[in-house]
């Protein structure tokens, strides 16, 4: 989920570029903030934040029967 708001984030900053606006906040809008806030939230997602509940099956992938056991 990070990932994919980090990608928002560098996709609106490359759209306010392209258009070579700043929304009327400079300070709120510059290229530094932006970088800083997804390269945050992308290095929130490399460090496992947010990746969702994890455990309660013991490793255990599948559902229902064992494969291969008949």
């Amino acid at each position: 989920m990070l990932a994919i708001l980090a990608a928002i984030v560098f996709g609106f900053m490359l759209l306010l570029d392209f258009l070579n606006t700043d929304l009327g906040a400079p300070d709120l809008f510059n290229v530094h903030t932006m970088l800083l806030l997804g390269l945050l939230l992308l290095s929130l997602y490399l460090a496992g934040v947010g990746s969702g509940p994890r455990g309660g099956g013991g490793g255990r992938w599948y559902r229902g029967r064992r494969p291969g056991r008949g």
